[in-house]
């Protein structure tokens, strides 16, 4: 079978995506993992399936690179919103998003943030606002769902830590039953962050949307910066609005790098 694939990058966090309105494929997470991989596969971060709802204009699947699958991905939000026409109701299986375009890029409202132990979640029962956890330096995150779980830490340089080594240990503590994506931030101004993003199943990656998301909101709570806020990852930047009690918007670009096609039989399907 012929697979048609696009590949789409938000800052350079890159997605082969697949749409299966066009011919219903099955992806599974070995089939995922295999097209996934950069030296015998397509390559990317994530690979995004594109298919049919009754509920939204399009339902999308997120696969990570190691073929878990997630619920949410906001720069693959931005990039499928842009390949099927800028302005879309899509369907995920952390709610629905709604994206449109707008003058810097594409806007997505990406739902309420969530800050209970049992929506992150936690394996105990704990405060989100500073939890009394320790990994070498990095002590003390916030914890919070935007879509999918993350841990915010900010540091006095973002790029001095190692995050290739400390990302996965924090990822895989036991603390997380769902395993979690780690943030590291160094605020630059009121208006202004930059940002680093271990991604669980992902690794580190040149962007991270929902790692924009969950750090613009937590830098906000702890009033260190203003809405909206533009965070720098080191694929581009982004701009995060956020006010308590309302959904949180992202903005940033989505961009097409090219289609093709692949025989499903060179990654063993």
């Amino acid at each position: 079978m012929t697979l048609r694939f696009h590949k789409m990058h938000g800052l350079g966090n890159d997605f082969v995506v697949v749409d299966g309105r066009e011919a219903p494929v099955a992806i599974d997470g070995a089939l995922a993992r295999a097209m996934a991989d950069r030296h015998r596969g397509i390559g990317c971060d994530q690979l995004i399936l594109i298919e049919e709802s009754p509920h939204a204009d399009v339902a999308m699947r997120i696969f990570n690179a190691d073929g878990s699958e997630v619920s949410a991905c906001g720069n693959a939000t931005r990039c499928v919103a842009q390949l099927i026409g800028g302005e879309a109701t899509i369907s995920t299986a952390a709610g629905l998003l709604h994206a449109s375009r707008t003058e810097g890029g594409i806007s997505v409202d990406m739902g309420e943030p969530r800050f209970g132990w049992e929506d992150i979640p936690l394996a105990f029962a704990m405060h989100s606002a500073g939890l009394p956890l320790a990994w070498e330096t990095l002590e003390k995150p916030w914890a919070i769902n935007v879509g999918n779980p993350h841990v915010v830490f900010f540091v006095e340089d973002c790029d001095a830590v190692p995050l290739e080594r400390l990302g996965p240990l924090i990822e895989h503590d036991p603390v997380f039953p769902e395993r979690i994506n780690v943030n590291v931030a160094t605020i630059v101004d009121r208006g202004h962050l930059r940002l680093r993003v271990w991604e669980r199943g992902a690794g580190l990656t040149r962007a991270c949307g929902t790692g924009a998301c969950a750090t613009g909101v937590i830098a906000m709570l702890q009033g260190l910066v203003d809405s909206p806020v533009t965070v720098s990852l080191p694929g581009g930047d982004l701009s995060i609005g956020w006010a308590k009690g309302e959904s949180i918007r992202m903005t940033g670009p989505a961009t097409h790098v090219f289609s093709g096609e692949a025989e499903l039989a060179a990654f063993g399907a």
